[in-house]
């Protein structure tokens, strides 16, 4: 096959290039102009999303100024990771859980005992605590979508480290579905897969931050945003250690001191017996 490019039919192609250009630069610019009217419903990526539906107040001004919404939302998914023997989840969410609400917060595979004193002198009653223990991953998964279904709940935590996408994204539905908070934590090598979650953070000890971090200079907590409904956050917001009264509470926890365990542990019964109506 032969092509013949004539003048008059490379000037009718060359015209043909140049007018395709400008109807793109319509088409791009045009839109921007049209933002002004859009729904605030409607994310724009280089702000912080408006929140679907409420959110509980985090404690931590920090934090609250990263979160769409300025709090954890409400029935929506949110992913915990860090690392093995990193537990920085009740420095995360203590404030927000005692906030929360008076009805029950299910703890689904807690890898130690919640120490009541300490919980309590943070504003959340023992009382409402129910700590569900399994090896099995899939009884686990199985405990975190019936808590999420049942009245008298307000959170569930869920240590979920070998959950799928396809199975977090089924909790997802569940906690949108009857308006939970609910969060799950799992390790931080699974940072590279893809989730479900609405926002997903990382967790890390301030003492590992590399020399010139904005962390450095304490022993709290960071929180690294590896997602979330808004533009990228490069620095981790530094959460302040807890009070020495509090570090000390939390030793007598891991050396099992008698009294750790609330009474309402112990007893027996289904603890979760009524279906929540859905959201």
């Amino acid at each position: 096959m032969r092509w013949v490019t004539t003048r008059k039919g490379f000037g009718i192609y060359w015209l043909f290039i140049q007018l395709s250009i400008a109807s793109l630069a319509v088409s791009i610019s045009a839109p921007l102009h049209s933002l002004v009217g859009v729904s605030a419903g409607v994310w724009r990526a280089h702000a912080l999303a408006a929140p679907l539906a409420r959110v509980v107040a985090t404690g931590d001004a920090a934090l609250e100024a990263q979160l769409p919404g300025g709090g954890w939302p409400v029935g929506a998914l949110t992913e915990v990771l860090q690392a093995p023997g990193v537990h920085g989840e009740w420095r995360l969410l203590l404030s927000a859980l005692a906030r929360c609400g008076s009805a029950a917060v299910v703890l689904v595979g807690a890898p130690h005992t919640p120490f009541g004193p300490a919980l309590a002198a943070h504003g959340l009653a023992p009382q409402r605590l129910l700590w569900v223990t399994s090896a099995q991953p899939a009884q686990r998964l199985w405990v975190t979508e019936q808590a999420l279904r049942c009245a008298g709940v307000d959170a569930v935590l869920a240590w979920l480290p070998q959950a799928r996408s396809d199975q977090l994204r089924r909790l997802q539905m569940v906690a949108g579905e009857f308006s939970r908070l609910l969060f799950v934590m799992r390790a931080d090598s699974a940072q590279q897969e893809s989730s479900p979650a609405v926002l997903r953070l990382l967790l890390q000890p301030q003492d590992v931050a590399p020399p010139g971090a904005a962390c450095a200079h304490s022993d709290g907590l960071q929180v690294h945003f590896l997602k979330r409904r808004g533009p990228p956050l490069e620095q981790p917001v530094c959460l302040a250690a807890w009070s020495p009264p509090q570090v000390v509470l939390e030793a007598a926890a891991r050396c099992g001191q008698a009294g750790a365990v609330p009474a309402a542990f112990a007893e027996g019964g289904n603890a979760l017996d009524r279906t929540a109506e859905r959201a």
